[in-house]
């Protein structure tokens, strides 16, 4: 089974480790099964596509996927790296956070 991921699809992320250090970006996608992500403008890397009729060809740059060990939230308040807790508000719903400044995450 694989572990509960606090990174969605949509998050602001940074990169904390890795040849794209301090590139901040928004997940395209989330793969859980390999505790992998899809960060848009991240790890970039060189693709050579065939021609299609819908496609054309040539030398494509497309995201590659990171281990979500090497991202981190970044923070809506400051725009640095923070850590994700839950919390439950009055009405019951429990909601993402970041840690550095207490501001949800979730909307």
């Amino acid at each position: 089974m694989a572990a509960k991921l606090k990174i969605k699809k949509g998050d602001r992320v940074i990169v904390t480790a890795g040849r794209d250090k301090g590139k901040t970006g928004e997940v395209l996608r989330v793969i859980t099964k390999s505790d992998r992500v899809l960060v848009q403008g991240v790890n970039m890397i060189k693709r050579h596509q065939r021609p299609t009729q819908t496609v054309q060809g040539g030398i494509v740059d497309m995201e590659a996927a990171i281990h979500i060990s090497n991202l981190a939230h970044v923070d809506p308040k400051d725009q640095k790296a923070t850590r994700v807790g839950f919390k439950v508000l009055e009405g019951g719903r429990k909601v993402r956070f970041a840690k550095r400044s207490g501001e949800v995450i979730d909307t």
